[in-house]
């Protein structure tokens, strides 16, 4: 185990190991320090790569009821083994992972286990070992939005994460946010049976999305069986023998309400993960949002100290730090690559046919 290496890239996401195999390829000594046990951060993990696999698999269920019938194809009897569903989602995120854990070993990076943390200049301590590195790449990626007054105990009240692993279909879940996350994660389950009640901030679903596209995706969404409950706040939440209880409000004020529901996901966003990575030892200060400030070449303010992803100015999405990982590698190697942040595709999922449209 070496303890000085060129390049020692910080988070083993979509935009950590593709940093780390690309510098390997180009002939650099490679660490990549993940605190996870297995390699791919949230996107393979917790994130893209498992809500696909449940989206496929319920959209599956949702042709079979609804779209094979115009084909004279009638089906009787159809039920739902979420056990099994589930674990062929776990099997597609193990496979994935074995995959980059053998690109590590093809390109000799080694893998350091472990919370990782900035001990200076070109010095970083994982789990008690601290080694030195030429070249840092922070690729932290990003974490759970919180919500004031609502507490996520990944069991009633779930975040993305729990969302993908609940043992058995809510009669009743109220989604908290309208985004990509809660709109796919609403979807597998009120495919899969669940009376799906989306709560939003704003008077529009997926901010950020052209308007036009927005409005036709929530109607789409509300002819499935999908529930909109639009200018409203969610201001708490009581957790009780019978499920929970949520406190809504109007977002411009008036009148409190309750909505119960079995399962609560809290989709409300997400925010640089930061927390306890020595910023401070080597003078980078976070801006207002958390992210830490880089220029075109995702240099931050210390020295030989750089930084891609979700922990940067841009969207949270996957292929965006993927990109980012394979220049900051080549741009250490000294040669000159180029992102063109005005073609980074951002999609969600459409209604499966026959349903809705």
């Amino acid at each position: 185990m070496a303890d000085s290496f060129d390049l020692l890239v910080i988070g083993a996401g979509p935009g950590g190991y593709p940093a780390a195999i690309r510098a390997a390829q180009l002939g650099m000594k490679v660490a990549c320090a993940e605190m996870r046990e297995t390699l791919g951060g949230t996107c393979l993990n917790v994130g893209c790569i498992p809500s696909k696999a449940l989206l496929q698999s319920s959209e599956k269920l949702e042709s079979a009821r609804h779209a094979l019938a115009q084909h004279g194809i009638r089906l009787k009897g159809i039920e739902v083994d979420l056990a099994a569903m589930l674990a062929r989602k776990d099997k597609v995120v193990s496979d994935n992972v074995r995959g980059i854990e053998f690109l590590f070993k093809k390109h000799k990076i080694e893998w350091l286990k472990g919370k990782a943390r900035l001990a200076g200049p070109g010095k970083v301590e994982v789990a008690g070992r601290t080694v030195s590195a030429k070249n840092i790449v922070i690729a932290t990626g990003s974490d759970v939005m919180p919500l004031p007054g609502v507490d996520i105990d990944e069991k009633r009240i779930v975040s993305s994460t729990g969302g993908l692993a609940l043992d058995a279909v809510p009669k009743k879940m109220v989604v908290v946010g309208a985004g990509y996350i809660g709109l796919e994660l609403g979807s597998v389950w009120r495919r899969l049976g669940a009376e799906v009640t989306v709560v939003e901030f704003l008077d529009r679903v997926t901010p950020g999305m052209d308007a036009e596209l927005a409005k036709h995706l929530q109607r789409i969404l509300t002819r499935q069986g999908m529930k909109f409950q639009l200018g409203s706040k969610v201001t708490g939440a009581k957790n009780g023998k019978n499920g929970v209880t949520l406190v809504v409000e109007p977002a411009n004020g008036g009148d409190k309400s309750e909505l119960k529901a079995d399962v609560v996901l809290v989709a409300i966003g997400r925010r640089p993960y930061t927390e306890g990575l020595g910023l401070e030892s080597v003078g980078i200060q976070t801006d207002n949002r958390g992210r830490i400030p880089v220029d075109k070449q995702y240099r931050t303010a210390a020295e030989g100290i750089y930084a891609i992803g979700d922990v940067i100015a841009g969207p949270m999405l996957a292929h965006k730090a993927e990109e980012e990982g394979v220049a900051v590698a080549e741009i250490i190697a000294g040669q000159k690559p180029h992102i063109d942040y005005d073609a980074i595709p951002s999609v969600l999922p459409a209604a499966p046919p026959g349903r809705g449209l």
